[in-house]
């Protein structure tokens, strides 16, 4: 007999395997997917993932063979954690905190991967800041028998490029899967709304699912001033989405972010995050969904997009090209070279060093085309270390359920079969998926240059009372622990003097340290 003990997630294909389950499609959802992953299990057996569409992280423990069985979704989108006690038991789940809490495990802080959050601004890999408790890597299976773990795969990215199709091919080849998968992600008697920016795959996302209302995160653009532009790109893509919204004749509604809300949430992300996360947007990423449920339940979102159909600019870098060669490139966030990190840090461990994190992917993926291997090294550490964290830790906190429909192994399927020219091309990126797009959006919205979210706290940081706040915590006996807070303040006074390229590192720190205080002090 097998039960299922631990389960998060949304099953996409139920139906199907519904029908060739032999379970009843009239149940609730919470009993259909339960009923669903244990006949699957009882069906296929370790091959389960391989029959699932969708998230998911599960354990099963499995009573005839005396064993528990976990398994994670293809590319991460929802977290899971285990430990192993001295005594030899297994505790797991979706949530660091609840292992914490269990009999057996032993907090301590793994002191060598703070080194690593330096570089990266998360956590790649498989382990945690909290020393023993590991992450099952996204698709992956964990076996737990007689004491003893066992990992094993069953998926990875690959691209295996075909010739023979045009552009227009491979945007309706997309058109027709995100129509299928839409049919699936959503629900008739749920309440949808659908997040957007000013950018192409929001938008996109909020066409093609017919979402009633779009919900955007802006900022006062009177308070930023003569900083409201940075870098030819505006912080408020609010009006922008706006003007989608109401071509596409939906309702739309604006979250406005200040600094005072945006500081004050950030206590409360670290918590929920359970691990330090340097990306600043994971913050208004919070106060949106807080404000969205209020209203609903269930949003769509668009991630995926970038790491599957190339669309980070970093992919039509040539340097980047070269770092590849040279077995260099470290992912989307490399913000600190190992001599600026033996200079601010107390302990150095010169053997731990963050080509570590990915010596796998480049020794699996040799001889891989340069944009390809790129997108692999993201789509395996920064979107679950990153992206898919923080939108399962931050929409879980507030009660929102978030869908990514593009965030599919089916659309993977299609990128992973696409020649570089229809992703990249000397003047844009994503090229197939915004000609899909373009079927159901305006050209200029579909095509318009990739801006990023960008998020003020780089000029917030160097205002009152938020840079006396950050030198508080550079001073203070945590930061006393690990840095030389002599270096810290050095930083961010330079930063505060002008130097604007800093504001993500002074960032990166001061975060750690809010984080290291909920969990550690």
């Amino acid at each position: 007999m097998a039960e299922l003990k631990s389960y998060k997630g949304h099953i996409r294909n139920w139906k199907a395997l519904c029908e060739e389950l032999g379970i009843a499609t009239d149940l609730s959802r919470e009993e259909r997917e339960k009923q669903i992953i244990l006949g699957a299990y009882g069906k296929w057996g370790k091959e389960i993932a391989d029959h699932l569409i969708g998230m998911f992280a599960f354990a099963i423990y499995d009573e005839e063979k005396q064993e528990t069985f976990c398994v994670r979704d293809h590319f991460g989108t929802k977290p899971f954690y285990y430990y192993v006690t001295k005594d030899g038991e297994l505790l797991y789940g979706s949530q660091i905190r609840d292992i914490l809490k269990q009999p057996g495990c032993v907090k301590e802080f793994n002191r060598d991967l703070l080194q690593i959050y330096l570089n990266f601004t998360y956590i790649p890999g498989d382990e945690t800041l909290f020393k023993g408790i590991k992450k099952l890597m996204p698709g992956h299976i964990l076996i737990f028998k007689d004491g003893k773990v066992t990992i094993e795969r069953y998926f990875k990215p690959e691209f295996h490029p075909e010739e023979g199709k045009s552009l227009e091919d491979w945007a309706d080849e997309i058109d027709k899967t995100m129509k299928q998968i839409v049919t699936e992600v959503q629900t008739p008697d749920e309440k949808f709304y659908s997040f957007l920016s000013g950018g192409v795959d929001s938008s996109y996302v909020l066409a093609i699912t017919g979402a009633p209302c779009a919900a955007s995160i802006g900022y006062d653009e009177d308070e930023l001033g003569d900083v409201a532009v940075y870098n030819g790109v505006r912080y408020n893509e609010a009006d922008l989405a706006k003007e989608t919204a109401e071509h596409l004749g939906r309702e739309f509604v604006k979250k406005e972010v200040g600094p005072e809300e945006y500081f004050a949430e950030i206590p409360f992300v670290m918590e929920n995050m359970e691990q330090p996360l340097g990306d600043a947007s994971a913050i208004t990423f919070s106060l949106g969904c807080k404000a969205t449920a209020e209203a609903t339940k269930y949003c769509y979102s668009g991630e995926g997009a970038d790491e599957f159909f190339g669309g980070y600019n970093a992919y039509r870098n040539p340097v980047n090209y070269d770092k590849i060669k040279n077995k260099k490139y470290l992912g989307s966030t490399n913000i600190m070279k190992e001599e600026e990190k033996q200079r601010i840090l107390k302990y150095y461990n010169p053997e731990v060093q963050p080509f570590d994190m990915l010596k796998n992917l480049y020794d699996d993926n040799e001889g891989e085309d340069a944009i390809n291997l790129m997108s692999i090294i993201d789509i395996i550490n920064y979107l679950e270390g990153d992206i898919y964290l923080n939108v399962d830790k931050t929409s879980t906190a507030h009660g929102l359920e978030i869908r990514m429909p593009i965030t599919d192994i089916r659309m993977f399927d299609i990128a992973s079969r696409m020649p570089a020219q229809f992703k990249i091309n000397d003047e844009q990126n994503k090229v197939a998926l915004r000609t899909a797009a373009s079927k159901f959006i305006p050209d200029e919205v579909a095509f318009r240059k990739k801006l990023g979210f960008v998020v003020p706290v780089r000029f917030w940081l160097s205002q009152e009372p938020y840079a006396s706040k950050i030198r508080e915590a550079f001073t203070s006996e945590t930061a006393g622990k690990f840095f030389h807070t002599e270096e810290l303040v050095s930083i961010l006074d330079e930063y505060i003097a002008g130097n604007s390229n800093l504001w993500l590192k002074v960032y990166v720190i001061y975060v750690f340290l809010v984080w290291y205080n909920i969990y550690f002090r």
